[in-house]
């Protein structure tokens, strides 16, 4: 049966393969389930429930991609995105996590017509190569810098607004060992350094009392405190449609951009990074973000972290689905995730900043009109601690450049008008 349905021989595979590369690729990205509450929960939402529901739509995305994409790739709620709802939307704009949650939602549902609608490439093409490599990029700083904060490396001074924080501290301690663990490991070949490294924090920090054991299997605790709580209406605020855009936007640019990155290494793709059954996989991704948000958590993307799987020899969607069952499993987890300090997973956050930042290197440093505007959409992220206000940045700074240096021509109509809502957004929205 698994024969006929995932197409094993034709893919050049079998069962047992899928199952480890299955395993291979839960193994890399497991730590999202005991980030992912850490982030949430200082935007004020429960963290026990956010395990849960981080354990039950990594499952389900997992599960529905294999099902329905019958491709190797696994989804869990977006690292990023998750730190620009809890930081800049809820507490950098002050509104409640259950109207940033709707902001998701309605990211997501213009996402899934997006994808629906086909006019993804058109998207794609049509925005300028160094806008789409800013803004990951500014992602990534932004993730970095939560990660220093989560370890006391910085903090908030009146005079230089961020300083160095106390260095002999023990978070500041453990959260540089655990970035240090990441990268030695990754450099080694270990898929697992993430989860290894928050294992081995946490336990030196139990060990050392400062943090207290609870337990490590428990029955999953209840999700009622998120579960369909969000603002659908609330969120349909005229100054947060920046918010809802750039929801849409980055899931736009990191499920494809992935996706093709994934199926590429399994030889799926064509010139065009056009792969098969792009349209169900586009749609499996939008459709679990919408259905990720009503049920409390951030945007739910494709993990790059899939490549791993297809590096040990995953090729259909057996693999996603093996990495979903293994994530119905970690729910009995709960205790153990409750265990897990912030600066545990604090050098995680550094390691993925890192990742995402390394796309600037591909930016041509001798145009100024292509490099000025990547660098201004990473920077403003950060420096804004807003992944909206570095993609408005980045969107105007790119129209008045090109225009400046007569370069018109160069200006996509689109792109014009995404930088001249945005400077309506500015004058007339946030200047009220």
């Amino acid at each position: 049966m698994l024969e006929r349905f995932f197409k094993l021989s034709a893919h050049k595979t079998n069962v047992s393969t899928e199952i480890i590369a299955g395993i291979t690729t839960f193994m890399t990205m497991v730590y999202i389930v005991f980030v992912n509450p850490q982030i949430l929960s200082a935007a004020g939402m429960d963290a026990s429930a956010v395990f849960v529901v981080t354990c039950m739509i990594s499952a389900i995305g997992c599960i529905a991609m294999g099902l329905i994409a019958n491709l190797p790739i696994a989804l869990a709620p977006a690292m990023g995105l998750n730190a620009f709802f809890a930081f800049s939307v809820v507490v950098g704009m002050g509104v409640s996590w259950q109207i940033g949650m709707g902001t998701i939602f309605w990211g997501a549902v213009c996402f899934a017509i997006v994808s629906l609608l086909g006019i993804r490439s058109w998207i794609l093409t049509n925005i300028p190569k160094c806008l789409r490599i800013g803004i990951p990029s500014g992602i990534g700083l932004l993730i970095a810098m939560v990660g220093f904060s989560n370890a006391g490396i910085v903090v908030a001074s009146p005079a230089t607004m961020i300083t160095v924080g106390d260095l002999s501290s023990l978070e500041c301690v453990l959260g540089a060992l655990g970035f240090f663990i990441i990268v030695i490991l990754a450099s080694r070949g270990i898929h697992s350094a993430v989860l290894i490294s928050i294992a081995v924090v946490t336990a030196i920090a139990a060990l050392m009392g400062d943090i207290e054991y609870t337990g490590i299997v428990s029955m999953p605790p209840s999700i009622s405190n998120t579960f369909g709580e969000l603002d659908l209406a609330g969120s349909l605020d005229v100054a947060l449609m920046g918010v809802i855009f750039s929801f849409a936007l980055v899931s736009l640019f990191d499920s494809s951009g992935t996706m093709i990155g994934v199926t590429e290494k399994c030889g799926f793709t064509d010139k065009r990074g056009r792969f098969p059954r792009m349209k169900q996989a586009l749609m499996t991704d939008s459709a679990t973000s919408v259905v990720g948000a009503y049920m409390g958590t951030s945007t739910v993307t494709a993990y790059i972290e899939s490549s791993a799987g297809v590096a040990a020899g995953g090729r259909t969607g057996l693999t996603a689905i093996v990495a979903g069952l293994l994530f119905i499993l970690v729910i009995f987890f709960s205790p153990l995730a409750a265990m897990v300090p912030g600066y545990a997973v604090a050098g995680a956050l550094v390691y993925v900043g890192i990742l995402m930042s390394s796309e600037l290197a591909k930016i041509d440093g001798k145009d100024l009109t292509e490099s000025a505007p990547a660098f201004i959409t990473a920077v403003m992220m950060p420096f804004t601690f807003s992944i909206t206000e570095g993609v408005a940045a980045g969107f105007i700074t790119y129209c008045v450049l090109k225009a400046g240096t007569n370069r018109w021509r160069e200006i996509h109509p689109g792109v014009a008008i995404v930088a001249l809502l945005f400077i309506i957004k500015f004058a007339f929205v946030d200047g009220h």
